[in-house]
């Protein structure tokens, strides 16, 4: 990169007069990556930039400024966004954002980055965070995440967000009264075909017989999936279906299902639930009964989004703002919770909090929170997927952690 002390100091002044005089690094790093300077080079280059920042730093607001008309030249007309881009259609002290792990295991950095920009929104628009645990599959749950989820939100968001358990809620009934306003809408019916027979009704963009049947005997299904002991359906004899379009371009938005019988035990409630809300039922609700107003998700939720924007239509709701991100691939980080469990049973790593792993519990004893927020801050609301290795994640986390 031409001119790298040069255009570094530049932007360390330009930054330092923004920030009251005290130049940010991660906030000058990320302004040399728009001009040229690559992520493999911040090692080689990063002792230089440290003592161009310090420089400036110790100078007066007054000196900076003087400095600043010498070389502003340097600097890039294009605009160089600083902190958090701003969020459509947000109202200071009425923004309301989630964030949604499953229990399958604790926060690994991706979580962390992910998370982060809704919480960074909360905190600098005013209004209310979640951490919503999303536990509505018996099967996929590691019983010690809850307690790991809620320790290690309480230490990246600084207890400021409130914590919510699907599987809870279940136990009140909420989704169970959405599934029967659907119901009575004539915007879900309850199916009995098998899982095959549907598949090929999907395939030949046939409707399913299920779907003629009236609200009356709809419910009256409803009730025998609610149903315990002999009497009520058994697993997968029934499942709730949102009634969409059969001939949709897209067959995963084909009459996609929203709740189905489990009888397997969970860890939280054994075995006195039976019905459980899908992923899609499940958020749409929760959405829409704690007034989520901003979306930030993974792009591969893009689907997903779409079949709750249609059940929100149906229910007459306005779909909150939505952006989704790229995904940064590691090239060397292992971040399957599954994985690493089987690993640390076998003794390979002495638990999550190894200092080998990815993983919060072991990384919150090296970094603060900060590092995190302003990793997510560069990051932005980008699209693009990023390949990364470890070395350098660590390398940019190490820079942003000296941010005060």
């Amino acid at each position: 990169m031409k001119n790298l002390p040069q255009k570094t100091k530049a932007y360390a002044l330009k930054n330092a007069i923004a920030y009251s005089g005290k130049a940010q690094q991660g906030a000058v790093i990320s302004s040399l990556f728009n001009e040229g300077l690559k992520k493999e080079d911040v090692k080689k280059y990063i002792k230089k930039i440290s003592e161009i920042i310090k420089e400036v730093n110790s100078m007066s607001l007054e000196e900076q400024k003087k400095e600043f008309e010498k070389l502003g030249n340097l600097v890039s007309e294009r605009d160089v966004r600083e902190g958090l881009p701003d969020l459509p259609g947000a109202k200071k002290g009425k923004v309301v954002m989630r964030f949604a792990p499953s229990p399958s295991g604790p926060f690994h950095v991706g979580h962390a980055l992910t998370s982060c920009l809704s919480f960074l929104f909360v905190k600098k628009y005013g209004g209310k965070f979640y951490v919503r645990i999303e536990d509505t599959n018996p099967e996929n749950i590691y019983e010690p995440a809850y307690k790991m989820i809620k320790e290690e939100s309480d230490w990246l968001f600084e207890k400021k967000y409130e914590l919510i358990v699907q599987s809870d809620r279940i136990e009140e009934g909420i989704y169970y009264e959405y599934a029967e306003k659907l119901i009575n809408k004539k915007s879900a019916y309850i199916c009995t075909c098998s899982g095959d027979e549907f598949r090929e009704f999907v395939k030949k963009k046939k409707d399913c017989p299920c779907r003629k049947l009236g609200i009356k005997e709809n419910l009256e299904r409803w009730d025998k999936m609610l149903m315990m002991g002999p009497e009520g359906y058994d697993d997968g004899e029934a499942v709730l279906r949102f009634k969409s379009d059969m001939k949709h371009k897209n067959p995963a938005m084909r009459d996609f299902p929203l709740a189905r019988i489990n009888k397997t035990s969970h860890p939280r409630h054994g075995s006195i639930l039976k019905v459980y809300p899908l992923m899609n039922m499940a958020v749409a609700v929760d959405d829409i009964e704690f007034g989520i107003t901003h979306i930030v998700r993974a792009k591969e939720h893009r689907d997903n989004a779409e079949r709750q924007k249609m059940i929100y239509k149906v229910l007459g709701k306005k779909f909150p703002w939505t952006a989704f991100l790229g995904r940064y691939k590691f090239k060397d980080l292992e971040l399957s919770c599954s994985k690493t469990k089987v690993r640390i049973e076998k003794g390979e790593f002495t638990g999550w909090a190894d200092p080998r792993l990815p993983f919060l519990a072991s990384l919150k004893k090296k970094y603060k929170p900060q590092a995190f927020w302003k990793f997510a801050e560069i990051r932005g609301l980008s699209e693009a997927d990023r390949v990364i290795d470890k070395k350098e994640f660590f390398k940019l986390l190490d820079t942003f952690n000296k941010i005060k």
